[in-house]
């Protein structure tokens, strides 16, 4: 007998929880953004939606369902099984943080903070969760749910990164860093650069770190889109010398292409989704090889 599907709801604890959590009551809390011009009864309000969105949503699971909670910290610790629909109650970025640990589950995204989130991927809101985990079956399939593609970075030594938005490889402070860059898919074309690291990201990444860049450098190339399996990439700050080039710093990367990058560093760290605490160390000599990823993130639409 199959189990019954489980509802994992993922959250992050509120910016008021973390103030209080800080300076040990809602009064001295209260008095330090106070001292700082900003207002505590906003911050509180905004911890009510959230909590409010939380426990609206947890009623919303059917009753024959298992359930479980999990906070953003604890995600990398966190096991989460085939038959799990994921609930994502929160803003855009918390869907990205959940992305790299999943493997097919369906994930339904809740805005809290309606008109200040841009709900690229926190879609719904709280209200319409019962319909939303009615759409999802026993087994785990969803009607309506989006495949987006995700970008992998596996290194010569098996370490493996996934991301939804982007991975930057690069020094860990954003200094220039030495290494060899080549593509897969251009004759096997190599320059050695010095920069301060190379961005590669997705359709869902060109809504944000990815589209600095790329408005940076004048919007040439067309933005994927976020179920497309093409990714851009950037180098940031290449620097010329007699031993360093410049010919190679943006490009798009389809799903049979690759980028491949050689450190020619003591150190150099590959991290996604802005989580630098969750990195591939890399050293001297290792190569690590970026591009799309065959997992998607199925988003319910």
């Amino acid at each position: 007998m199959s189990l019954a599907p489980r509802a994992v709801l993922v959250h992050r604890t509120t910016e008021y929880e973390e103030l209080v959590a800080r300076h040990g009551t809602h009064g001295q809390a209260a008095f330090f953004l106070a001292s700082r011009g900003r207002d505590m009864a906003e911050v509180a309000e905004r911890h009510r939606r959230t909590r409010r969105a939380l426990a609206e949503v947890a009623s919303a699971v059917p009753p024959a369902w298992r359930q479980a909670r999990v906070e953003r910290a604890d995600l990398d610790r966190f096991l989460f099984a085939p038959e799990d629909v994921v609930v994502v109650v929160g803003q855009d970025g918390l869907v990205a943080n959940v992305a790299k640990y999943l493997d097919g589950q369906p994930v339904i995204g809740i805005d809290t903070d309606p008109g200040r989130n841009p709900g690229v991927l926190v879609r719904h809101r709280p209200q319409r969760a019962a319909v939303l985990l009615a759409s999802v079956t026993a087994t785990a399939t969803a009607t309506g749910a989006d495949e987006l593609t995700m970008v992998e970075a596996v290194a010569d030594d098996t370490q493996r990164l996934v991301a939804l938005n982007e991975i930057y490889l690069g020094s860990a402070g954003h200094q220039t860093t030495r290494y060899r860059l080549g593509l897969e898919d251009d004759g096997g074309v190599v320059e050695v650069q010095a920069s301060s690291g190379v961005l590669v990201g997705t359709g869902t990444g060109a809504t944000g770190w990815l589209r600095s860049v790329w408005q940076e450098r004048g919007g040439r190339l067309p933005l994927p889109a976020p179920t497309e399996d093409r990714l851009l990439w950037f180098v940031r700050e290449a620097w010329p010398s007699p031993a360093t080039g410049t010919a190679l710093v943006a490009g798009e990367l389809t799903a049979s292409a690759a980028l491949t990058l050689t450190v020619e560093s003591d150190r150099l760290i590959a991290f996604g989704d802005g989580i630098e605490a969750d990195a591939l160390e890399l050293t001297w000599g290792q190569t690590v090889r970026v591009g799309t990823c065959a997992q998607r993130l199925r988003l319910v639409g």
